[in-house]
């Protein structure tokens, strides 16, 4: 019999009327305190994250600390080694599954990251412009100042590929250096940049649609298949979508844009499986708590799920998916298939074990580009 039966017959057996709520905080099993880490303060990532830790909090007593971290890098290093069980985090998963950008670094290279839950929501990601600054394509960029994120690879590609979707490149802007996402939405608020990207939701959004220059948003129509082809050679994990959450953004005034899950709840393969599978339940059991909370967060329901992304799910993750009735054998496959991707391109990162650090990082990516052409796998450059 099991603990919901159980539940059932107790409740039924003493007249007594338990609250739903009591029901699922028994059914999902968390420990005292969880650690995450997250975008810095005031990104999208971090308010999802800070919002699901009160609604855990309240269901099961559950201290869920949230670590803010600026670079690539620093939002999974922590989660590798131990001292923090998972990372609520973006496109970084996929560079760092790749063991590219930042992650071709000699001492890092690729990490077997495992998924257990993303947000697809009615927001994505573009270019947040300055209201004032006289853009409506990607064409009208050219020459302007565009926020280039210290540190965060994956953010710079995010330009790239908006970038390329227009036929431009870096060198077709002005890049301007900034320190952090969050240092970004500053240097756009205050007229030092005219480009930032971004998703749509951050809540630093919401201060540069008050400012004097006013806010506007960066169009990717749908119907540009090849501006599309040109975005996803170097973003793949983008698929169009159109926008409805954010400043300026509504129903009637949408924008078209670009998505993926985001944020998504990763950890490494020896996270305990039961974990993985009970924070993946409460994560579902508190959808109409958080949701309340940060609206943004609509992204995560069990509907909106996106089995065959480009990462594997923890097989503590798919035994709950399994028991939802939501995981079918496309999933498994396309898991299966990602599994044997990573295989291969950790086989290819230990055969440069051995080179200097000072030429591991082109003789990695030449190792990866060569191992996967042979395997006939996509390289994704």
């Amino acid at each position: 019999m099991t603990a919901t039966h159980m539940l059932g017959l107790a409740a039924a057996t003493l007249l007594t009327v338990v609250p739903s709520s009591a029901l699922m905080a028994q059914e999902a099993e968390l420990p005292n305190t969880l650690a995450v880490t997250s975008y810095d303060v005031g990104a999208a990532s971090y308010n999802q994250a800070v919002a699901l830790g009160t609604a855990l909090g309240n269901a099961y007593d559950t201290s869920l600390r949230v670590l803010p971290a600026t670079s690539d890098v620093a939002r999974l290093i922590p989660v590798r080694q131990g001292r923090v069980q998972f990372g609520i985090v973006g496109s970084e998963s996929f560079n760092a599954a790749e063991g590219t950008e930042a992650f071709a670094a000699p001492e890092i290279g690729p990490q077997p990251l495992r998924m257990l839950i993303g947000s697809n929501s009615d927001n994505c990601f573009t270019l947040a412009l300055r209201g004032d600054a006289g853009i409506e394509t990607v064409e009208d960029l050219r020459g302007k100042r565009v926020a280039m994120v210290v540190g965060a690879p994956a953010l710079q590609s995010n330009v790239a590929g908006f970038l390329a979707f227009g036929g431009l490149g870096w060198e077709d802007v002005e890049p301007v250096e900034v320190a952090s996402f969050g240092a970004s939405w500053e240097a756009l608020i205050n007229g030092q940049v005219d480009a930032i990207t971004t998703i749509t939701t951050t809540s630093l959004a919401q201060q540069a649609a008050a400012s004097p220059a006013g806010l506007d948003w960066l169009s990717l129509p749908e119907s540009d298949t090849e501006g599309w082809a040109r975005l996803q050679a170097i973003k793949p994990q983008f698929s169009p979508r159109r926008g409805t959450l954010g400043p300026n953004l509504s129903e009637e005034n949408p924008v078209a844009c670009a998505g993926f899950p985001f944020p998504v709840v990763v950890g490494y393969p020896d996270q305990d499986a039961d974990l993985a599978y009970n924070l993946t339940k409460a994560i579902n059991e508190q959808f109409d708590a958080y949701v309340k909370i940060e609206p943004a967060m609509i992204g995560w329901a069990p509907d909106r799920q996106d089995f065959e992304w480009v990462l594997p799910y923890h097989e503590g993750a798919i035994r709950f998916w399994k028991e939802q009735g939501l995981w079918s054998d496309a999933a498994q496959a396309n898991n299966d298939k990602l599994l044997a991707r990573q295989d291969l391109l950790a086989s290819a990162w230990e055969k440069v074990a051995d080179v200097p650090a000072g030429e591991k990082t082109e003789r990695w990516l030449e190792m990866r580009r060569d191992t996967l052409e042979e395997a006939g796998l996509p390289t994704y450059e």
